[in-house]
């Protein structure tokens, strides 16, 4: 699933392309996949533009614009691309993907350099000059919907604090886990506390901060807590810096891959000795109803 780091360079890689341009047609494929009106979807798009993208968590935003102007109009297209969904821009030969792989490690996804349009694909924005967005998603997990603004605040009031906003300190932090139960990786995975880390990076910040994944929040000591803020930080950060991890076949708005694949100390790697303590091996188990990786020496 993209997380904050891979849904944050989509978002920049798409106000790069697509802002204020006029969406000549929508082509919608997969009715279902709209969870707002599918009748008025392309009616509130078509003629219209993109003035902005935001993200929040895992939730890109994409304000819309009035005509050739981007003239609010208190409508929002909101998409969670949740496990499998990919938005794919193309004009020309040019491409910009994101979101899950490319099926580089799935035969059952296509190829997206060799079949843009598939049978994955459940929408398509065409621009007036003559650029495409793709929407797919093979599971049909993602979330495709237009609300106003009312809807967008009761949508937002649903995410946590922000990890990589300045209002994230340690003081905020230290508030939003004290009196918590259950296992430090589900607190990490739990959107309401903090929004857009998911199982990829939760393991690796647990394992920058050197904390066990089933270790109990509220046995967490002060100094625990504070290296477990520190690593949110840095890990994020840094993932960000190197475009992400789940779409490093693609390229982004200026040509470059996502890379911190090469950057992952136990996220697939199971089986294998520990690059921090070399003694230890990454064990693989399930905590919090995710495969969770870990290293059974140097984490505590």
């Amino acid at each position: 699933m993209p997380e904050l780091p891979e849904v944050e360079t989509i978002k920049n890689n798409l106000k790069e392309k697509i802002l204020n341009k006029r969406i000549k047609k929508v082509d919608l494929r997969l009715k279902k996949i709209v969870k707002s009106s599918a009748r008025s979807f392309a009616l509130d798009l078509e003629g219209n533009n993109f003035k902005d993208i935001k993200r929040r968590g895992k939730l890109l935003i994409f304000g819309i614009g009035t005509g050739h102007c981007p003239v609010p109009t208190n409508k929002y297209l909101l998409i969670h691309l949740r496990m499998t969904g990919q938005l794919i821009y193309q004009k020309n030969k040019k491409i910009i993907a994101g979101g899950h792989s490319d099926g580089g490690r799935d035969e059952a996804l296509p190829r997206l350099y060799n079949d843009l349009s598939n049978k994955h694909t459940h929408i398509i924005f065409y621009f007036s000059d003559k650029s495409q967005l793709f929407f797919n998603d093979l599971r049909r997990f993602g979330v495709v919907k237009i609300v106003n603004e009312k809807e967008l605040e009761e949508a937002l009031n649903n995410f946590g604090v922000e990890p990589l906003e300045n209002s994230f300190s340690l003081k905020v932090f230290q508030n939003i886990i004290k009196n918590k139960d259950g296992n430090i990786k589900a607190f990490l995975l739990n959107q309401k506390y903090i929004a857009g880390i998911g199982n990829i990076y939760a393991d690796e910040i647990l394992f920058e901060a050197k904390i066990l994944p089933n270790r109990k929040v509220d046995s967490l000591k002060i100094e625990e807590i504070k290296k477990l803020y520190q690593a949110i930080r840095k890990i994020l950060k840094k993932a960000v810096k190197h475009r992400g991890t789940t779409f490093n076949s693609y390229t982004d708005a200026r040509g470059q891959k996502g890379n911190f694949t090469k950057f992952l100390k136990v996220y697939k790697r199971e089986k294998k000795k520990c690059l921090r303590c070399k003694k230890g091996m990454i064990i693989k188990t399930k905590i919090a109803g995710r495969g969770t990786r870990y290293c059974d020496r140097c984490q505590e």
